[in-house]
């Protein structure tokens, strides 16, 4: 995640080849377009951000057109979007819109979830807070959404079927939370700010404790988006060094295996099949590249 100065709204158009196969690329017409996070669902559709304009787009399998799935326009000036993730027959956004005269710059920040096939809304919940950033959110083996706020070192928790999130845990070693995912039913998450990996004990009563720190047994640079694949691995990408690497988990250690680099600020990934999708905000393109084996 780098959060943008200004948010200005563009129109998109998006030409790619045959989605089902890696290798492919999804061009959001210029470097500008800044596509921060998407998501793939189970039929092959992809759903995209963009961290430029107040729109989330739709791209489905087989197709080489691009839909409009949220339009944000109307909630204000610059309002723009960062995570997102496909949940059953619901897709989660975080919205961001920027509170206007104020200096420095502060936004307020909504959790959006929308019906995969339509596009209605189902929910709206504003983070708590003057100044917030709703950033990404997971899915835990309770079926809650977790949801990460990285300017105020929080995360969230989501009960399935309620309509306002509950604080789950507030903790300076929250501070940058970006990406965020579980494996093997334990939450983890990342800082962006000080590229440290951590994982989140809890008690048999579902309450967080003190998160613990993963070491990484390789140097990491601007680390984001976090994903864990149908297989159980876990996938991270590097803004910083233009890398998605994969972690393989032991104990309190972390393998680092670089999958893709030469990348242009890549912030999230997801996995489609056999390939995983590469959001390369700074070059305005989704890539893909073959699911490692």
């Amino acid at each position: 995640m780098r959060l943008p100065s200004t948010a200005v709204c563009l129109s998109v158009l998006l030409a790619f080849c045959a989605p089902a196969a890696w290798g492919a690329t999804i061009v959001i017409k210029d470097d500008k377009s800044q596509p921060e996070s998407l998501a793939a669902a189970p039929d092959g559709t992809l759903i995209v951000g963009s961290a430029s304009t107040p729109f989330v787009y739709k791209v489905k399998k087989g197709s080489t057109t691009p839909e409009v799935f949220i339009d944000a326009s109307a909630e204000g000036p610059g309002t723009f979007f960062f995570g997102q993730l496909v949940d059953g027959d619901t897709v989660w956004s975080c919205m961001l819109t920027p509170v206007p005269g104020v200096t420095p710059v502060a936004r307020h920040t909504a959790l959006i979830g929308s019906d995969f096939r339509t596009g209605k809304r189902k929910l709206r919940w504003d983070l708590p807070g003057a100044n917030t950033t709703c950033n990404v959110m997971a899915v835990g083996p309770d079926k809650a959404l977790y949801i990460s706020d990285t300017g105020n070192a929080k995360i969230y928790r989501l009960a399935p079927g309620a309509q306002s999130a509950e604080l789950w845990l507030d903790n300076r070693l929250v501070t940058g939370i970006d990406g965020l995912t579980f494996l093997n039913g334990t939450l983890y998450y990342n800082s962006v700010f000080f590229n440290n990996l951590y994982r989140v004990p809890v008690d048999a009563n579902g309450k967080a404790g003190t998160p613990v720190q993963i070491w990484m047994d390789a140097p990491v640079k601007g680390i984001d988006g976090l994903r864990t694949t149908k297989d159980g691995k876990m996938l991270q990408a590097e803004n910083g060094s233009g890398k998605i690497h994969m972690l393989t988990i032991n104990g309190d250690t972390a393998h680092v295996t670089v999958l893709k680099d030469g990348l242009k600020q890549p912030t999230g990934m997801d996995q489609s099949g056999d390939v995983i999708w590469i959001a390369e905000r700074a070059a305005g393109q989704v890539v893909s590249i073959p699911m490692p084996k």
